[in-house]
């Protein structure tokens, strides 16, 4: 028989058909029993990426919910939307796989409901208006190191758990891998080390599940400091050299650039820069598991003279020709460019950059390098702006590469552009094509 909320959290069905009570490892049990049954108010927890942090924090919000004996008030802050949906997915779950709780209830976009107490879970998001005036008896903080660290963030952090202080039964669990030891949420975890009226569990490491040939793979195709943040879950910074010189010297293996044959399907990329950046053009391909550099062409500007967009498109076409390429490139300045080339029977298309696109391309770029699965020439430049690759990261913990000051990352760009155009157009997970640099003054280099 359940009657309390451990009990029930135990029961709750997991993905894999087992009950949560009957899954969790001690460290999961020890928090689970902490959080719900200790007299302790606020709760602090990092686990590493993969550690049931999401279906936990779940788990116990919709005990806390069914087994409330009044019209409670619960909150869960994600760092968006999608975080938050999660959430709401998961519950969702537990009540599909258990036909007794559908009835109980009733979940709605970014609610959880109990008609028959009125006890309820809302979702509120990071990136949305304040939450002043908030009187919860739960508070529920998910991966709060990958928060974006500005205002409205921090606005919302501080409304909540403010608001927890209004009430002397109220509680607040925070459950999040660790991050940059400059994010807001590295000093909240200071404080709560050092407030006997918090609770602080620093899980380190990996998940114990986590399968070991998975975790390697995710050593080879994260930074280094990035794999110590998400799976070993330390507060690190982020920074330092993004490619392992060896590993870059390993890459070029090539006696010079690559003719076009008709037995291999060509992808190019364009990253367009006109006086302080260069434009590079890109093409390569893919052999079995490998990507192969076949081009890379740069156009240098000046303020007196800035790179000229028509010859760009002249190399373009004539390349096209020889090589039947499916181009992605930069839409900066690019727009006209990508329709004048679409009209000229040239399949291309934009690369929107954003936070997350940056961090694909990055990570696109260093796995198939570290995997040795690619293969560069000696074009002009290319190696050096490789080695000259910084790490950057976000306070939000999403990161990419950058150049160094004073230098540039246009190949690299242009690279990884190319990797993963291959990659969506191969449907492959592992490989990506790259291309090296040469300069050329004016005129069509394809005859």
């Amino acid at each position: 028989m359940i009657t309390t909320a451990l009990d029930l959290l135990g029961a709750l069905r997991l993905e894999d058909g087992r009950r949560w009570g009957e899954a969790a490892h001690p460290f999961q049990l020890e928090d689970a029993s902490a959080v719900l049954e200790a007299n302790q108010p606020y709760h602090y927890l990092t686990r590493s990426r993969g550690s049931s942090k999401t279906t936990d924090l779940s788990g116990l919000a919709t005990a806390v919910l069914l087994t409330a004996q009044h019209r409670l008030r619960a909150y869960w802050l994600a760092s968006d939307q999608d975080q938050g949906r999660l959430a709401i997915d998961t519950i969702s779950g537990f009540a599909f796989r258990a036909p007794v709780l559908r009835d109980r209830l009733d979940i709605q976009a970014s609610r959880v409901v109990v008609p028959s107490t009125g006890a309820t879970l809302e979702v509120l998001a990071a990136d949305a208006p304040g939450a002043w005036g908030l009187t919860p008896h739960w508070l529920f903080v998910d991966e709060l190191a990958n928060w974006h660290d500005g205002p409205s963030a921090r606005r919302l952090w501080e409304a909540a758990t403010s608001a927890v202080a209004k009430r002397s039964d109220a509680r607040l669990v925070v459950l999040t891998t660790a991050g940059s030891p400059d994010h807001f949420a590295h000093k909240v975890l200071e404080h709560a080390r050092t407030s006997p009226l918090w609770r602080v569990s620093e899980r380190p490491g990996p998940a114990p599940w986590m399968d070991a040939d998975r975790l390697e793979e995710q050593k080879r195709r994260l930074p280094d400091s990035v794999f110590r943040q998400l799976f070993e879950n330390r507060w690190t910074q982020a920074e330092g050299s993004f490619l392992d010189p060896a590993v870059v010297d390993a890459a070029f293996s090539l006696p010079g650039p690559g003719e076009a044959r008709n037995d291999r399907t060509y992808i190019a990329s364009l990253d367009l820069g006109t006086v302080n950046d260069r434009t590079v053009f890109a093409i390569g391909h893919h052999e079995r598991e490998q990507v192969v550099l076949d081009r890379m062409i740069s156009w240098t500007g000046s303020r007196k003279q800035p790179v000229d967009f028509a010859e760009v498109e002249r190399t373009i076409v004539s390349a096209h020709a020889a090589y039947d390429f499916r181009l992605t490139l930069d839409p900066w300045q690019g727009l006209d460019l990508a329709q004048r080339l679409r009209s000229r029977g040239i399949d291309a298309e934009e690369f929107t950059f954003s936070p997350a696109s940056k961090q694909r391309l990055a990570a696109s770029l260093l796995s198939t390098i570290n995997s040795g699965n690619l293969k560069l020439y000696e074009a002009e430049g290319l190696r050096d702006e490789l080695l000259a690759l910084r790490l950057v990261q976000t306070t939000s913990g999403a990161w990419a590469f950058d150049h160094a000051r004073g230098g540039h990352d246009d190949r690299a760009v242009a690279l990884a552009l190319m990797i993963v155009a291959a990659l969506v157009d191969e449907e492959m997970a592992v490989f990506i094509p790259t291309l090296p640099v040469a300069t050329y003054a004016s005129g069509s280099v394809f005859g």
